[in-house]
């Protein structure tokens, strides 16, 4: 049963080891009694110890284990012995069973209380180690998954909720029975979705089953559910959420609306679309809650950021961040408007959806059906003295030159525009029916992105390149120097797959005087041309394979970003060397 341990005060502990100072621990003891916190988390928060060196006192002292989890091969069948209720109240993690002997990694074990109730429900002889509680959270969320009961912190409890807002917690309320099932399925889907980081909720009838795929990390995983008859009542239950006609299933339709899944607020972006085997409903899923990255969260290399910075803070011209869909490039505008947005600027938006709200910023949302398109919107725009104005997307001719003169006459523009490549950008704009003379009068920069996965750190290993991988390499570098790179084999911290996250990858293109000139003659070759010999360009091809150096992603996810780019008209790779990407 629980082992008996010494009451141990924690910061007479730190006192005696010269961490902090009696005057320091005063301090934050008075702090803690009004944050409610723990007197632990109270000193890192006021920097007066690092989470490391208390972590590794607490150890020496208990004379117990401090295990690194993000490194630790646990058994998700027996970590999930621990109902998942008593390890988020108690922060303890179920680590190892053997015979009538436990392994509990604790983010606090000097908590007797917890100690004592967890061994009282385990019914074993515990033993203790100390986790970081990041990691242990992080792991809950992994490991977790689709559980009936949802746990509610009590901090959520007394959060209000906008008035267009749904609680997943409330969804069960009422006496309609014979909706449960749908009810507790939408529970779990929302709050896995929230806890996998998922972009996207897939739900697809399928002749005898439902699927449910949620995308993470640009990859979509599948659930398959043998509940057929309930796909029509989950899509009902998810119209009305929408304020769409539930009536009306043989028409595509739009909507959106917000919940609130534990401390995160979701925005959704809803599609129905009918199919063959009914409805199919896709819904977009935006984390209101982190807000928008700044610029240094992009993962954008240092030489490229400082350059992007300085374009931003030119008061005139055209900023275009060019992609396929699903590449990041809503995310890298919303990080300039976030660096731009300041009292002295009016700024205004015109985007179709609106994705995210930003304070002091005007906002417009196109609706083509009353005749309110970009080409009309922005030309009311320009009329409101704008300083900066965001275009969620160049689409026609007519969008096209307002923004391009209004790039002249005095305002910073900022659009996006698909685009395999940034070479391919004036190709583009000329199909497009855009004046070459205005392109170069206004174009002051063009970013292409992509977005790779990120290798795992718990499970990535030195990988040798196989034959084709070998032969591919020699193709696209001259310097026959080999290249070290790393695979992620995959375990249950990225759930099997070998990768946790994304990062993005650019591309980099300010025209060169050379450029320009090809512009004004409309000359898409001779622009493409002399692109590829500008000092200032740095292909996306060069961003990806630097990521792969540095361990960061895999080989696999170069080639893929490789494969994209081949598609392109404009892209050759035979003066790519491995001496570019040093």
């Amino acid at each position: 049963m629980a082992l008996s341990h010494k009451k141990i005060r924690l910061g007479d502990l730190l006192v005696e080891n010269g961490e902090i100072t009696g005057e320091q621990l005063q301090l934050a003891l008075q702090e803690q009694k009004r944050g409610g916190r723990k007197l632990g988390a109270t000193l890192i928060d006021l920097g007066y110890v690092s989470e490391d060196r208390l972590l590794d006192i607490l150890a020496k002292q208990l004379q117990i284990p401090l295990i690194d989890l993000a490194h630790y091969e646990y058994d998700v069948e027996v970590l999930r012995r621990l109902p998942e209720t008593l390890a988020r109240r108690y922060r303890a993690i179920l680590l190892q069973e053997k015979d009538n002997e436990v392994l509990i990694g604790m983010a606090d074990p000097t908590d007797l209380f917890a100690f004592d109730q967890i061994a009282r429900h385990l019914g074993k002889h515990v033993k203790q180690a100390i986790v970081r509680e990041a990691q242990m959270l992080s792991t809950f969320d992994q490991v977790y998954r689709r559980t009936q009961e949802i746990t509610h912190l009590a901090e959520e409890l007394g959060q209000e909720l906008s008035e267009d807002a749904f609680d997943v917690s409330q969804l069960t309320a009422g006496d309609d029975m014979a909706n449960a099932p749908v009810v507790k399925l939408l529970q779990s889907l929302f709050e896995d979705a929230v806890q996998m980081n998922a972009s996207d909720i897939h739900i697809e009838p399928d002749e005898t089953v439902l699927r449910v795929r949620q995308r993470i990390d640009g990859v979509l995983h599948e659930q398959v559910m043998k509940e057929r008859h309930i796909a029509s009542a989950v899509i009902s239950r998810l119209k009305l959420m929408a304020n769409l006609d539930i009536s009306e299933k043989r028409l595509p339709q739009d909507g959106r609306f917000n919940i609130k899944v534990k401390s995160h607020a979701i925005d959704v972006r809803l599609s129905t679309m009918p199919t063959q085997n009914g409805e199919s409903v896709v819904m977009r899923l935006l984390d209101q809650t982190n807000g928008i990255k700044d610029l240094e969260q992009l993962g954008m290399p240092d030489r490229l950021l400082q350059r992007f910075r300085s374009m931003l803070r030119n008061p005139h011209g055209l900023i275009l961040v060019t992609g396929p869909t699903g590449s990041g490039k809503t995310t890298t505008l919303y990080a300039a408007l976030h660096e731009l947005n300041r009292p002295q600027s009016k700024i205004i938006t015109v985007e179709d959806p609106v994705e995210y709200r930003l304070p002091r910023v005007n906002q417009v949302q196109i609706n083509p059906k009353i005749e309110l398109t970009f080409a009309s919107v922005l030309r009311t725009a320009l009329r409101q003295d704008p300083d900066i104005v965001l275009i969620g997307e160049m689409r026609d001719y007519e969008t096209i030159e307002i923004g391009l003169r209004s790039a002249m006459t005095g305002h910073l523009v900022l659009s996006s525009l698909h685009t395999n490549d940034a070479v391919s950008t004036a190709d583009r704009l000329l199909d497009m029916g855009a004046e070459g003379y205005l392109i170069a009068a206004a174009l002051r920069v063009v970013v292409s992105q992509r977005l790779v996965r990120r290798l795992c750190t718990s499970c990535k290993s030195d990988y040798e390149p196989d034959l084709q991988e070998r032969s591919w390499l020699a193709s696209i570098q001259q310097d026959a120097k080999p290249l070290q790179f790393q695979q992620g084999s995959g375990c249950p911290h990225c759930n099997n797959t070998g990768y946790s996250g994304r990062l993005g990858v650019y591309e980099y293109m300010e025209p060169s005087e050379a450029m320009l000139a090809a512009l004004r003659q409309a000359d898409a070759a001779a622009f493409a041309a002399a692109a590829k010999t500008n000092p200032a360009f740095h292909s996306l091809l060069q961003s990806a394979m630097d990521y792969a150096r540095q361990g960061l992603t895999s080989l696999e996810e170069v080639m893929r970003i490789a494969g994209e780019m081949e598609q392109s008209d404009t892209q050759d790779w035979s003066g790519f060397s491995a001496a570019a990407v040093s």
